[in-house]
């Protein structure tokens, strides 16, 4: 079963991680269907119908994204207001168009997992801000898994460093 990876990131040419990420999948085809949000829509306008097309076609869902200032980048709270619908996600006897879709979130964060932790520089740990996800997929009764997140970024960029998130990304997808 193909994965629909659904990529938000405002500047895919300046990203390390997440472009290489991108790249990887790109090799299979087969297994890995990636959507970027800024790209098929620079001026901001989503196409809903083809979205919610898109999304009814897979039954694993990926958001791949930077995590910055606490969130992902603004497309994504964009694509899920204007996308994830009462009367198509939730809401009514039509609703409930994803109901049983697996979904998970693929983050890159710039600090440590130390520093997402009670003790840690942020106070919370990434599975607490990520509860707004949670939430909604829950809402929409997907069925919310685990997520995968590469911390580090902003302290460590080396090749090395890089090319080590790269198989651990797959193994998450394929285990999803």
């Amino acid at each position: 079963m193909k994965t629909l990876v659904i990529v938000t990131h405002p500047d895919i040419e300046k990203s390390i991680i997440n472009k290489r990420w991108i790249e990887e999948l790109a090799k299979y085809p087969e297994k890995y269907t990636v959507h970027q949000l800024y790209e098929a829509y620079p001026d901001g306008k989503i196409n809903v119908a083809r979205e919610q097309e898109l999304m009814e076609s897979y039954d694993k869902i990926v958001f791949q994204f930077p995590f910055y200032w606490f969130s992902s980048p603004p497309m994504l709270k964009q694509w899920l207001d204007e996308v994830v619908l009462y009367g198509w996600a939730y809401g009514s006897n039509s609703g409930f168009k994803l109901e049983g879709k697996k979904m998970s979130l693929a983050v890159t964060a710039g600090i440590d997992k130390e520093g997402y932790s009670k003790s840690g520089e942020y106070k919370y740990t990434m599975n607490e801000l990520f509860r707004p996800y949670e939430l909604t997929f829950d809402y929409i009764k997907a069925k919310y898994e685990e997520p995968f997140v590469y911390y580090g970024i902003e302290r460590n960029s080396s090749e090395e460093w890089i090319e080590n998130s790269v198989p651990m990304y797959l193994e998450f997808l394929d285990q999803l």
